[in-house]
Order: C-alpha cells, then sequence, then structure tokens
C-alpha cells in the first residue's frame, strides 16, 4: 500500500548514524510501494542536509549527493495543500505547519504516515493513519 512519509523517517534513510528499525521498514516499503511526500518535503530535506553540512556533521559534498540520491527514489511529491486545511489542522491536532502539512496528505489520500515525531505519531494514530508496520 502507498505511504505518506515525513522528513524525519527519510533523512534516517540517508545517515547511518540515525537509522532505526522503523525507518529501516518504511525505506524497505519503497520497494514494493510508492511513498508519498507533500512539496515541502523537497525543502525539509535540503535544509536538514545543509544544516549537517554547516555544522562538519557531514563531510564536504556528502550532503548534495545525499540530495541526488533522494532524487532517485522516485517518491511522488503532492501539490501543496489549501493554507487553511494546513492551518486547522495545526490548530486541532496542536502540531506546527509544517507537520500539519504531512498529516493533510495522509487524511487526503488515506494512506498512512511514517513519521517519528511523537505528536505527528499520536494525530496519525488516532485517526487511524499511522504506518505502524
Amino acid at each position: 500500500m502507498p505511504f505518506v512519509v515525513d522528513c524525519s523517517v527519510a533523512a534516517c534513510w540517508f545517515l547511518p548514524d540515525q537509522t532505526t528499525a522503523y525507518t529501516e521498514r518504511a525505506f524497505r516499503k519503497l520497494k514494493t510501494d510508492t511513498a508519498h511526500v507533500p512539496a515541502l518535503w523537497v525543502s525539509e530535506l535540503c535544509n536538514v542536509m545543509l544544516k549537517l553540512e554547516r555544522q562538519g556533521k557531514l563531510a564536504k559534498g556528502l550532503a548534495a549527493q545525499i540530495i541526488a540520491d533522494a532524487e532517485l527514489l522516485g517518491l511522488a511529491v503532492e501539490p501543496p495543500p489549501p493554507m487553511r486545511r494546513v492551518f486547522e489542522l495545526a490548530q486541532r491536532h496542536h502540531l506546527s505547519a509544517y507537520d500539519a502539512t504531512y498529516l493533510e496528505l495522509a487524511i487526503r489520500t488515506g494512506f498512512p504516515l511514517a513519521a517519528l515525531d511523537g505528536a505527528l505519531k499520536s494525530a496519525a494514530s488516532k485517526l487511524g493513519l499511522y504506518l505502524s508496520k
């Protein structure tokens, strides 16, 4: 079944010291299922890698290679949702607007959401949309 993947999960796919059993299971799903991400994901992943490189936590040039590798994953990048919808979900579930964007995509598609953030996991779980396996 297709699924929605949060940047926190996808970033772990490229950072071996951050990988968990959960992120590995989500990565293995890419072999058989399409992962969907909101357009925001592109900027978020780029920002994570830029920040790590600037902090000296990634070797020079590795961030650019990770971004190139991420482009090859074949993720379905979805257009942005209506602003009002993101705002309402963020308010209702006590999420950041960024996290509400992922939740909105999961709700709209009906696909389970792979996420590490506690509040986002909780909101997705309450709606029956958390990718638990």
